[in-house]
């Protein structure tokens, strides 16, 4: 009796596995096949296929018929439509892409991400226009996302310099980017009422060194009458950073997994650069 028991637990936890993989499999195909034409067609293979098991609850036999035809020659049809998307899965498989992304993909991606914003940064600081720029890390920014307009695109230059030019619906609040994802533009941020913090420094900036201060979100500023880039970071603002300094920055930090680690790096990053 015992034996039976076990064996049907370990029947169970088999079939627990295989459902779950097979699940997880499932998920990353519908993954890989939306945004392309092939999902569409994947809806019209549905539709046969719950005309064929209508067929069969009413025994509509021609219909039966029909759609064993197509089932027949179905599989050769599949291949035949669905030919781009296999091929791009099985090149994923072959480099080991389709379950999760590399740590080359990812650095390359961050790399693509801090050059887009560097240039439109700079673009604006020559132009002298305001702007903040918002990086979530750990802590989740939902509540300050949903106080903007969603946006949820790949950052290119153009877009975020268009976002922060004078007098568009966008330009007065922050963006804030997630997972190299533009996620909204337009976003209100607490202020600091840190009564240290200087007189010089505008709305703008006490925005960003208060969102620094409630969360480890990484704060970039251009300020408007000076076009001078600052950086915050746990309550503390650099200013007048510049483009080389403040790239190797943001690459560093938006790759720094520890918040300790991060805070101390700063402390040690800021002095130095005081000191030089």
């Amino acid at each position: 009796m015992d034996y039976l028991t076990n064996l049907t637990l370990q029947d169970s936890i088999k079939d627990i596995i295989d459902i779950i993989i097979v699940s997880y499999v499932i998920y990353k195909l519908i993954l890989l096949l939306r945004g392309t034409r092939a999902i569409q067609l994947l809806k019209g293979i549905i539709v046969v296929v719950i005309a064929w098991v209508l067929s069969l609850w009413f025994e509509l036999n021609t219909l039966q018929w029909m759609m064993n035809q197509m089932f027949t020659w179905g599989v050769v049809g599949v291949i035949i439509i669905f030919q781009p998307e296999l091929r791009r899965a099985l090149e994923q498989i072959g480099r080991g892409r389709l379950f999760g992304r590399t740590f080359t993909e990812e650095d390359q991606e961050i790399n693509r991400m801090i050059s887009e914003i560097m240039k439109s940064l700079m673009n604006l600081s020559r132009r002298r226009i305001g702007a903040l720029v918002v990086f979530e890390r750990q802590t989740g920014l939902n509540e300050y996302i949903e106080s903007g307009t969603r946006i949820e695109s790949q950052i290119s230059a153009e877009l975020l310099t268009n976002i922060f030019i004078p007098n568009t619906p966008l330009h007065d609040g922050a963006v804030i980017i997630r997972n190299s994802r533009l996620m909204a533009a337009g976003c209100y941020l607490p202020l600091s009422e840190n009564p240290f913090i200087s007189k010089e420094l505008g709305t703008r900036h006490r925005a960003a060194i208060g969102m620094s201060e409630v969360s480890d979100a990484v704060c970039v500023t251009v300020s408007e009458e000076t076009g001078q880039i600052s950086l915050a970071l746990n309550g503390m603002v650099l200013r007048d950073i510049k483009e080389e300094d403040l790239t190797a920055k943001l690459y560093e930090e938006l790759k720094a997994p520890d918040k300790t680690k991060t805070k101390r790096s700063f402390l040690k990053w800021r002095r130095r650069k005081h000191d030089g």
